[in-house]
């Protein structure tokens, strides 16, 4: 089984999912089903079948993070040694030609979210970045062309 790379938060944000998934929400959709059922027929009873369809889509959920966490191979940066290099889990600030700066944080695929400048580590513009340290000049291929950039500053935080 191939281990993915996830952050110290990614994986507590999927722990804390989990636990409220298990705790809080099966046990609500439990009882919307009993509920549902004292009302008598089942075959034309709408709020009986939309629970059971939430009932449904949770279990798959805790079954799709429970899957994750067990191939998760959490990396807490902070522990590394910060030698300026580009690795999973660094802040990384970009200059472009431009002058433009932009600040992406390096994340497993399940918690990339460009909204929150966070970026899959397999992503075009972190597969360039791996590897490379602090002052370094980088090219990035994306669907608009190649696009240049110097990488201002590396933060392991």
């Amino acid at each position: 089984m191939q281990k993915v790379p996830m952050t110290v938060v990614g994986a507590e944000r999927l722990r804390e999912e989990l636990q409220h998934l298990k705790q809080k929400e099966r046990p609500r959709i439990i009882n919307a089903i009993a509920e549902a059922r004292a009302h008598g027929d089942l075959k034309e009873n709408a709020e009986y079948h939309a629970a059971r369809e939430q009932q449904s889509f949770i279990e798959g959920r805790i079954l799709e993070i429970e899957s994750k966490l067990s191939m998760a191979q959490v990396i807490d940066v902070t522990k590394m040694e910060n030698d300026g290099r580009i690795i999973f889990g660094v802040t990384v600030t970009l200059t472009s030609e431009e002058g433009h700066s932009l600040t992406y944080k390096i994340v497993g695929e399940d918690e990339a979210d460009i909204k929150e400048n966070k970026i899959s580590v397999s992503s075009p513009v972190a597969r360039a970045l791996i590897g490379k340290y602090e002052g370094d000049a980088v090219v990035v291929q994306t669907p608009d062309g190649s696009t240049s950039y110097e990488i201002a500053e590396v933060t392991y935080a």
